[in-house]
């Protein structure tokens, strides 16, 4: 089995690295994600960086092709909205028309009959970050040794949760009794969207996002992304993470987009902040301005009718300046009375202006209620014996596959990991444990393992 799809890349100071893998048993991969970079500091300002995952779901090929219309209509809507006027809404109605679009073609398409996809998506802006997500595919920030969800998962587990007034910051979805696959909210369903827009959320330089589909995060705890996402580089970080899925048995697809600011990238509001509308008003305002213009026309031309009529009597000679002055007299009067009639006629037949939500970046609460949950997520002996339990079960694995040189460097690569978390060296440790899952990630690409194992180890 190979993974679906590798994507890398930098633009002004941020980087970031995408990798999706099929995983161990499931045939193909319904997983999407996707980067659209902002190319200049004028596109960074417009549009920002929009980062989209998405897990799709339905038989045969529906799931697939739900995340593959995701995120390819999603980003093409969105930068045809121009969404320097309000990333917010560009971003919500984006993903209402792409749902649309899915939903259609699931009705209309016997093959893709009941297909949908969860979908999250992330836009890096100046003013900060903005979330729209609808499913359980996360979206997380990293900042020192703390990982924060930024995102609430539409699933059952979260709403019974929040039925039973547990606290979600500590327990979430940790609700042993309740399935955590089965999810309330998705794209393509319904031709409605019920989705949610989160932030916008400061950034600071070195601040990590996490995007993933429920394949890593249903298969490592939150401290174990936090841990391998900010302790490597991009590239090895998306190895790692995805490496230990694999070990763990990789049940689901498995994609994972880690995004990291730079310097340019820190949030800065300028004090003139222009407020974004959270609603389209189906170009209201712009209706509500002409009865405004047809005054002042009427004004004008009735002020200019004044002159002429004044010109016209203190003309007394000149029969053909006479003629000319009372014609523009009784022309602009008659413009300015058809311009007042203008305006009663538009006043009438507007509707009365509705009032539109609005946020200004930087003052006043942020959209949503998020970060949702947070853990400390500073390397610890028991963050490394768990993964080291892990990559053990593996070796075995890999022993009982008659795999004797590769379990052997499995073995080593646990020995000195071991060892070095031991002594407190968990960079070493971390170096380590990296080299052992990269190892086994590239036994599973080169499809070495004839038997798989169907639980692996948590």
């Amino acid at each position: 089995m190979s993974s679906r799809g590798i994507s890398v890349g930098q633009g002004n100071t941020l980087q970031y690295h995408v990798r999706s893998h099929v995983g161990r048993r499931r045939s193909n991969n319904q997983d999407s994600a996707v980067a659209i970079p902002a190319e200049s500091s004028t596109a960074f300002k417009k549009h920002g960086w929009l980062f989209i995952i998405a897990d799709g779901m339905g038989a045969h090929a529906g799931g697939e092709e739900a995340s593959r219309i995701a995120v390819t209509r999603i980003p093409k809507i969105y930068s045809e909205l121009k969404p320097e006027s309000s990333p917010p809404l560009a971003l919500s109605m984006s993903l209402s028309q792409a749902n649309k679009e899915i939903h259609s073609k699931g009705e209309n398409d016997p093959g893709y009959k009941g297909m949908g996809t969860t979908c999250s998506a992330m836009v890096v802006l100046p003013q900060g970050v903005i979330l729209g997500h609808v499913g359980d595919s996360r979206i997380y920030r990293v900042r020192e040794n703390k990982i924060e969800q930024l995102s609430r998962d539409h699933s059952l587990a979260w709403e019974v949760a929040a039925a039973s007034e547990q606290n979600e910051l500590k327990q979430g979805a940790n609700l042993p009794s309740v399935p955590k696959n089965i999810i309330t909210r998705s794209m393509g369903p319904h031709s409605d969207l019920d989705l949610d827009l989160e932030g916008p959320f400061p950034v600071e330089e070195n601040d990590l996002f996490v995007l993933c589909s429920d394949g890593l995060s249903g298969t490592l705890s939150d401290e174990e992304i936090a841990f391998f996402a900010s302790g490597l580089s991009l590239e090895d970080a998306t190895t790692a993470l995805v490496g230990l899925a694999l070990v763990r048995g990789a049940p689901d697809n498995t994609t994972v987009i880690l995004v990291k600011a730079g310097l340019q990238e820190v949030t800065q509001y300028s004090k003139r902040e222009t407020p974004w509308p959270l609603e389209d008003d189906g170009g209201n305002r712009a209706n509500h301005r002409r009865p405004w213009i047809f005054l002042g026309m009427a004004a004008i031309s009735f002020f200019l009718c004044l002159a002429s009529y004044s010109a016209y009597k203190s003309v007394e000679t000149d029969e053909f300046l006479r003629r000319t002055f009372l014609a523009a007299s009784i022309i602009m009067m008659g413009l300015s009375l058809g311009s007042v009639f203008g305006s009663f006629f538009s006043f009438a037949l507007i509707k009365p202006r509705r009032k539109i939500k609005m946020i200004t970046p930087g003052r006043g609460a942020p959209l949503g209620r998020g970060p949702y949950r947070h853990y400390d997520s500073t390397p610890s002996q028991k963050l490394f014996n768990r993964i080291i339990r892990s990559l053990r079960h593996a070796q075995s694995e890999l022993a009982e596959n008659n795999l004797t040189e590769e379990s052997h460097t499995l073995a080593k690569s646990i020995q000195d990991s071991k060892n070095a978390a031991e002594a407190g060296n968990y960079s070493l440790a971390t170096k380590t444990i990296f080299n052992g899952l990269r190892k086994f990630h590239d036994i599973i690409n080169s499809n070495q393992l004839t038997k798989s194992d169907p639980n692996g180890s948590a």
